[in-house]
């Protein structure tokens, strides 16, 4: 097929053979991080009906608020050094003779040093800064504050030892750590402190805790592919300190951006709005970013393959991974993000009947998702090509949409103007990225089989979905019914015999245990 996507005969050749084993190397790791991106939703889930039924609206957003400084300040204080070091680690040479662990000192020792810096000017700040974000008379205020800023450097330390987790090692010890240790703690340790009766503050500390254990499991995991142990050099050269943060600078304000989108918005409703509007949005909100897991883990999967294609200049076998990779993202996001559209109230009221009233915003935030997942990971291919500067941009256009959008909107409509905003952010960003993607690589990224994945993917629930309203409603009845029908349609294939055989034909090369 031609980049603009029409179908050519096919020639084995070397250069083929070798896409068709970098498409399928893709694929794998896709598996793996789909995985783990399923068990993370899952467990994020969980976590958010514990915070929120344990808190209810008003101190689930003051909860939500103390984790979106951590958020946002977390990302900014590693200054973007986390994505360089899955953009250099792949193109130095790992173990005790090469010049990949001396990358670590040079990520490490700024980003830490910045979070110590940040961290102790923020619990000297925290009394003066809950008067902004929390309503008055919030007893745990500030020990919020004091415990999200104090967290600051552990965070920092998790954040970049991880990057270098997923640049040197298979992707299923990201996910150990990452998607599966970390989120099922959570809930667990929250869940313990409300249960004894302990407030906000003793519970977001619980929600902290499992970073320094994902810290211990980072360092654990580098000894060896670095060649820690065996005497490798952890000294940089002046030319490490200029390559990698001439490429992390530019990804630390948007990789900030990114972070944020989220917790900015609740950041921001809190502040003009109150804590019962950032308590919604936030329920809203982790709902709109669940189905961003499955990008999340297939992009976890394919970003140091990416760096390494792009490095080598195979630009044509990237493009390839990429739309295969954005084909699988459209194929299980879009159904999930009609189904958060068509039965909002549903879903919402899963969290509690007070949290209903955030219909509206759900519908919004799910279209804006459903162009977010449409765009597949451009921002990752944008990223692994070094252009930094040009995500930046795309970033930052977003950002100023949100927030200008933010302030008129959210004193007037709370919850539902700050979805307005977000949305406003989220098409504008990724427009801009794929725009300048397609410049960078030079190539088509949207063929006819992207386009017609999509158009199956989304007529075809949506017919389902709308069907099942007309009959049954948008509560929880209506989107049972659909789940289960949706259940069916997918299993029914599994019966006929060829598509059997195919599946087990497929399935030792998609597992490692075939040629690549």
């Amino acid at each position: 097929m031609t980049a603009g996507g029409t179908p050519t005969t096919a020639v084995p050749t070397a250069g083929s053979a070798s896409g068709d084993r970098e498409v399928r190397r893709s694929t794998r790791n896709g598996l793996v991080g789909l995985a783990g991106a399923a068990v993370n939703g899952l467990l994020g889930f969980l976590l958010t009906v514990v915070i929120v039924h344990g808190l209810g609206p008003a101190g689930s957003g003051a909860m939500f608020t103390a984790i979106g400084v951590v958020a946002i300040m977390g990302v900014l204080c590693c200054a973007g050094a986390d994505t360089a070091l899955v953009w250099m680690l792949p193109r130095r040479t790992p173990g005790p003779d090469g010049d990949a662990a001396r990358l670590l000192t040079v990520a490490l020792a700024p980003t830490l040093l910045l979070a110590l810096v940040v961290a102790a000017t923020g619990i000297a700040c925290a009394g003066m800064l809950a008067l902004v974000f929390f309503d008055a008379g919030t007893a745990d205020g500030d020990n919020l504050l004091r415990l999200a800023f104090g967290s600051l450097p552990v965070v920092v330390a998790m954040t970049v030892l991880l990057a270098a987790v997923r640049a040197v090692r298979p992707v299923a010890a990201l996910v150990a750590v990452q998607y599966v240790l970390v989120p099922a703690a959570r809930p667990a340790l929250v869940l313990a402190a409300l249960a004894a009766g302990a407030g906000a503050a003793v519970a977001f500390a619980g929600w902290l805790t499992p970073v320094a254990l994902a810290v211990l499991a980072g360092v654990a995991l580098l000894l060896r592919p670095l060649g820690l142990t065996a005497g490798a050099r952890l000294r940089p050269i002046r030319e490490d300190w200029r390559r990698l943060w001439g490429f992390a600078l530019p990804r630390a304000a948007s990789a900030t951006i990114d972070a944020s989108s989220m917790w900015l918005t609740v950041l921001l409703t809190a502040a003009l709005a109150d804590q019962s509007e950032a308590g919604l949005i936030g329920a809203v909100g982790r709902y709109a970013l669940a189905g961003l897991l499955i990008m999340q883990g297939l992009r976890v999967a394919v970003a140091p393959q990416l760096s390494r294609l792009l490095g080598q200049g195979r630009t044509a076998e990237a493009v390839a991974v990429y739309r295969r990779t954005t084909s699988v993202i459209i194929a299980l996001s879009w159904p999930g993000y009609l189904l958060l559209a068509f039965f909002a109230p549903g879903f919402l009221r899963l969290f509690g009947a007070e949290f209903t009233t955030g219909a509206t915003a759900m519908v919004i935030l799910a279209g804006a998702m459903m162009v977010n997942s449409g765009t597949g990971i451009v921002q990752t291919l944008l990223l692994m090509s070094g252009s930094s500067g040009q995500h930046l941009l795309a970033a930052a256009t977003g950002l100023l949409l949100n927030v200008g959008l933010a302030v008129a909107l959210i004193p007037a409509y709370g919850a539902l103007g700050a979805a307005v905003a977000w949305t406003a952010g989220i098409v504008a960003e990724n427009l801009l990225a794929t725009l300048a993607a397609r410049r960078v690589v030079g190539a088509a990224l949207v063929t006819r089989t992207v386009l017609v994945t999509a158009g199956i993917a989304g007529t075809g629930t949506a017919v389902l979905a709308g069907a099942v309203v007309a009959v049954a409603g948008r509560g929880v009845i209506g989107l049972a019914l659909t789940l289960g029908a949706m259940a069916l349609l997918a299993a029914v294939p599994l019966l006929h015999p060829w598509i059997r055989r195919q599946a087990r034909a497929a399935a030792p090369a998609l597992l490692g245990r075939g040629p690549l």
